[in-house]
């Protein structure tokens, strides 16, 4: 995977997305990866990869300070167009280099990104870079154990998928190991096909 092919992907992608990833088992995720977070009113927000929008639609923009970035345009067009009138800011952005200062957001939301982009620790690190100090980083995302991830029906399925824009193979707890002295590991729980797919809370301390 590479940002250039991402973006071919996920033009592809664009227009049934929210068939797909919006509805049904996937919407019913979304929401238990927030019903136990304590948003606070007028909390800066950042929504890292946030596609057309699927997670916005559970938040009321008047409440928070709402930023959103996609490396794709198009999925981004489709977030925007939800959004006529509010004061959500999105932007074109490569995840794994946010240009935004440090210790900016109260919450940095990352749904389904981890696993798409070309180098995930960078991704990780520049999320954590931005979030403030006792902040929350919530992600939503699959990954597999140290088991699964070797297993040979996995590695062979595994370059394959990628050519559709997303990796199976991901391990959290490798990814968690390079950047755990930044984070403190709040929730790992289970939200959707027997915890490939994952919610995960962390706070930078």
């Amino acid at each position: 995977m590479n940002n250039a092919w991402n973006k071919i992907m996920y033009r592809i992608w664009s227009p049934i997305y929210d068939q797909i990833f919006n509805t049904g088992p996937f919407l019913e995720a979304r929401k238990k990866v927030f019903q136990d977070v304590k948003f606070e009113k007028h909390s800066n927000l950042l929504f890292v990869g946030v596609g057309t929008g699927a997670d916005l639609e559970l938040f009321n923009p008047q409440h928070f300070t709402i930023t959103a970035i996609d490396l794709s345009l198009d999925m981004l067009e489709k977030a925007r167009k939800k959004y006529p009138d509010s004061a959500i800011s999105f932007l074109e952005m490569d995840a794994q280099k946010l240009d935004f200062d440090d210790d900016q957001f109260d919450f940095v939301i990352a749904s389904l990104i981890l696993s798409v982009v070309p180098d995930p620790n960078s991704c990780l690190r520049e999320m954590t870079r931005v979030l403030k100090n006792g902040g929350e980083l919530i992600i939503f995302d699959k990954f597999s154990s140290i088991e699964t991830s070797s297993s040979v029906r996995r590695r062979l399925a595994r370059p394959f998928v990628k050519i559709l824009g997303t990796d199976i193979a991901l391990n959290f707890e490798a990814l968690f190991e390079e950047n755990k002295y930044y984070l403190k590991l709040i929730d790992k729980s289970p939200v959707m096909f027997n915890g490939f797919y994952t919610k995960i809370r962390l706070r930078k301390d």
